[in-house]
């Protein structure tokens, strides 16, 4: 059973998500909050594995409410999905860097939310590449924020690399597994790895990581997959 917190200033959104929630198999709504602050006491009385949590909120915004229930959470860390109005909204990157594990519009369909959340408890990713890349290419370059390579990035394997990289262009663990040639159990070990060893809280952030050192820049990205 996935538990879920919902939290968003509009009651509406919240009673329509909890009941959603309620309908689906597998899937159990238990809270909802209205404020950054109400989410950061819930996710840390009821320890949900997944919380859909608007960007933009009253008082503690969305972010900030992401980055402590993040750094207070005991481990397993919960999924944190961010909801917005808009796809390009220059917040949603911010949130990935924080280490949001994705995000959702919210006039997404249910069945695409319902598998978003399924998707996002297994741990892959919850939006597709291409908007990966649109969020990447708009904010992860801009000159005013440059971005030092991390050094941690020096301690990674050859394999572990090569999964990061993979990762970035955002394939699925069974991608990459068929890329490699490697089982999808080998797949996560790498990854868990390079997790580990970078500080990082998802897999959208590695893909931030990814593109920030250097590692992949938007163009080479591209020209890659269309050769792959």
């Amino acid at each position: 059973m996935t538990r879920l917190l919902i939290v968003d200033d509009q009651v509406l959104i919240r009673a329509g998500l909890a009941a959603l929630a309620a309908a689906t198999p597998g899937l159990e709504a238990v809270g909802q909050a209205a404020t950054g602050e109400e989410a950061v006491e819930l996710a840390a009385s009821l320890r949900p594995d997944v919380i859909l949590m608007d960007i933009r909120l009253p008082g503690m915004s969305g972010i900030a409410a992401l980055e402590y229930i993040l750094d207070q959470a005991p481990h397993p860390k919960p999924k944190i999905v961010m909801l917005t109005v808009f796809d390009l909204d220059e917040y949603v990157y911010a949130a990935l860097r924080a280490g949001a594990s994705g995000f959702l519009l919210k006039d997404t369909p249910p069945e695409r939310l319902l598998a978003a959340v399924a998707l996002i408890a297994e741990g892959e990713m919850l939006f597709a590449p291409t908007v990966t890349r649109r969020l990447v290419e708009t904010f992860a370059h801009r000159p005013e924020a440059p971005r030092a390579q991390p050094a941690s990035l020096g301690d990674l394997t050859e394999r572990e690399t090569e999964v990061l990289h993979l990762v970035g262009q955002g394939l699925t663990n069974e991608q990459i597994a068929q890329r490699l040639v490697v089982s999808i159990a080998t797949v996560k070990t790498h990854l868990n790895r390079v997790m580990s060893k970078l500080g990082l809280q998802s897999r959208a952030q590695a893909v931030v990581v990814a593109y920030e050192s250097g590692l992949l820049s938007p163009g080479r990205e591209q020209t890659e997959r269309s050769s792959s």
